[in-house]
């Protein structure tokens, strides 16, 4: 990351409350999401929204589900926490990784989707707060079926608008894949992990769009893409997440250069 950041417009993508089973069941119908690649299997720091975007934000992303050290490197970490750190790790002084990319000059944009992204309240204006600018409008969220083509438009017209020469920080929290969902296949009548997988193929094409218009600016782009959380559909007599189930612990990561 100590090569990434500066050199590269940085991109982070939560597709919220995505299941890692249903993100692999789709991996062959996800090619912009997959493309090259497969999803890594990981353990979130949250069992909902705002408890994992705070870790997120702070540098916690989701963690390799493995007991291999050596794949756990952290790409962000906060410096002089008496901590050892990995030479790979960039560091910040900030209080948070939006806040220290743009001390580093970065221009960081917020597009957000689920209820927490609102800033029609006070509690949902905390993580919106974090960025310099933030957006968010009623065709963003999850009531909206054309959800993820909004925010994508929404995207390109920051993008079209920013400066060739600025490094931007751009994080969009995809709110189609969170319930309701059964909208994506025709007659369904409650969601499930059918439905979910219908979603995040309706999000994968939409995101095409957003990464041919990053692949067009002018310095190479990390993108970083995973779940906040997962969520049950009835296992073990469980419904929804905010609960401790493997469903909802486990997510799906991808991380890559555009």
């Amino acid at each position: 990351m100590n090569e990434i950041v500066g050199s590269h417009d940085i991109v982070m993508i939560t597709l919220d409350t995505l299941r890692y089973d249903a993100a692999v069941l789709e991996e062959s119908n996800c090619p912009n999401l997959c493309a090259g690649g497969s999803w890594e299997k990981r353990h979130t720091p949250g069992s909902f929204t705002y408890a994992a975007h705070h870790a997120f934000f702070g540098g916690f992303l989701p963690t390799p589900a493995n007991t291999d050290k050596a794949s756990h490197v952290r790409l962000f970490h906060s410096r002089n926490t008496g901590l050892k750190t990995h030479p790979h790790t960039w560091l910040f002084d900030t209080p948070d990784i939006v806040s220290g990319l743009q001390a580093e000059g970065y221009r960081t944009m917020c597009i957000g989707g689920v209820i927490f992204f609102t800033k029609k309240v006070p509690l949902a204006r905390v993580l919106p707060g974090y960025f310099m600018e933030s957006y968010w409008r009623m065709t963003f969220g999850v009531t909206n079926p054309r959800s993820t083509e909004h925010q994508v438009n929404h995207a390109l017209k920051l993008l079209d608008r920013a400066g060739s020469e600025e490094r931007l920080f751009l994080f969009l929290n995809v709110s189609a894949i969170h319930g309701p969902n059964h909208y994506f296949v025709p007659g369904a009548k409650a969601d499930s992990v059918e439905t979910q997988r219908a979603a995040l193929r309706y999000v994968d094409g939409e995101l095409g769009r957003l990464f041919e218009a990053l692949r067009a600016r002018k310095r190479p782009v990390f993108c970083m893409a995973f779940s906040d959380h997962g969520t049950t559909y009835g296992e073990d007599g469980y419904h929804g997440h905010r609960l401790a189930h493997e469903a909802v612990w486990n997510v799906p990561y991808r991380e890559f250069i555009l």
